[in-house]
């Protein structure tokens, strides 16, 4: 058994797979990082991955007991390691038990040893039998792909654009992976594009400023920032940006959903802070932006975790109410804002 999560046992694995594994199952929310790992893994197993002679590619509509024992039974035509490739994009049982008994009986060595069998899937439970059966078997890898975190997003985002020969500041990639997705594929589109607006090959580093004209201003930014104004007690600023969010076409349910993240921040930060962080430290690993880290810290000083959970029900609510079909929801939004600023008036804000 060889559950491999820590990232730098990922990257020597993909990188030099070890010959007594037989097989990988890699897994997870994040389909773009599961299929860029697959890739590298298919990669490292096989000189030619698109190869069809050496590299079966199956998908769960074409997964049944007779066709996985044939392919992991057969041998490679020119000579190298045979790669039998089941990439599911659903959840059907029927395929995951099956593949799950053609992954048991490969690591017993019942079809071709010198078949490597990869499976992509998606997020499986712990129910899942091709999940059971992989984390039992000694010669079988499971890597599970969870999504990035802001540190994995930065890494990623600075080598990528290093070889283009471009490049962001301390302050612009703070920016950037502050409104990047988590999702690994839609975070590779982005930086291609980023590194073609910045020019490959030019050696240019961009600063904040610079970054404004790339990422423009976002309805989820005015929302965000209705948000922080909100919890800051400044009601007419937090009016303003709700009501600019809307122009912008953003609805209530959105800006609720923003007060909501919002509040989930300020609860983590005090949690941390509770643990012995720093109320700093506590922020940045919450995921705030250095430019509203000053607001943020105000505000984290002022509110309480009492507080903060005794306005959750609230945030709720509002939620259910915005969903609710003909519902006045951006109403219902500058009304969570009025109560969500009174209440940090009252704490001094």
């Amino acid at each position: 058994m060889a559950i491999l999560s820590k990232r730098p046992d990922v990257e020597r694995f993909l990188k030099t797979p070890d010959k007594a594994f037989r097989a990988a199952v890699i897994y997870g929310r994040d389909r773009g990082g599961v299929r860029e790992r697959a890739d590298r893994l298919a990669r490292a197993v096989t000189a030619s991955p698109d190869d069809p002679f050496d590299v079966a590619l199956l998908t769960e509509d074409e997964v049944d007991e007779g066709r996985l024992a044939n392919e992991l039974s057969a041998i490679s035509m020119m000579g190298g390691r045979r790669l039998v490739r089941v990439r599911f994009s659903t959840e059907k049982i029927g395929p995951d038990r099956i593949t799950a008994e053609a992954l048991a009986g490969h690591v017993e060595g019942r079809f071709n040893p010198d078949a490597f069998f990869l499976i992509e899937a998606g997020a499986i439970d712990r129910s899942s039998p091709l999940r059971k059966a992989a984390e039992k078997a000694a010669g079988c890898a499971t890597i599970p792909c969870y999504e990035d975190e802001p540190g994995d997003v930065a890494r990623l985002v600075r080598e990528s654009l290093a070889a283009d020969k471009v490049g962001l500041d301390a302050g612009a990639l703070e920016m950037f992976v502050a409104r990047m997705p988590r999702e690994r594929g839609v975070s590779r589109q982005e930086i291609e594009r980023l590194a073609l607006w910045l020019g490959p090959g030019s050696g240019r580093i961009a600063t904040a400023a610079d970054l404004e004209a790339f990422v423009g201003v976002e309805p989820e930014a005015s929302l965000a920032d209705a948000a922080s104004d909100a919890f800051g007690g400044k009601l007419a600023a937090a009016q303003a940006g709700l009501r600019r969010a809307a122009a912008e076409g953003e609805g209530g349910p959105a800006a609720v959903r923003a007060m909501g993240m919002h509040l989930a921040k300020l609860r983590r930060t005090l949690t941390l802070a509770q643990s012995g962080a720093s109320l700093a430290e506590a922020a940045k690993s919450s995921g705030v932006f250095w430019k509203n880290e000053r607001e943020f810290l105000r505000q984290a000083r002022a509110w309480t975790l009492e507080h903060l959970l005794a306005l959750h029900p609230e945030v709720l609510a509002a939620d259910l109410a915005c969903k609710t079909a003909g519902s006045p929801d951006h109403l219902l939004a500058e009304r969570l804002a009025l109560t969500i600023a009174g209440r940090a008036r009252r704490l001094g804000l």
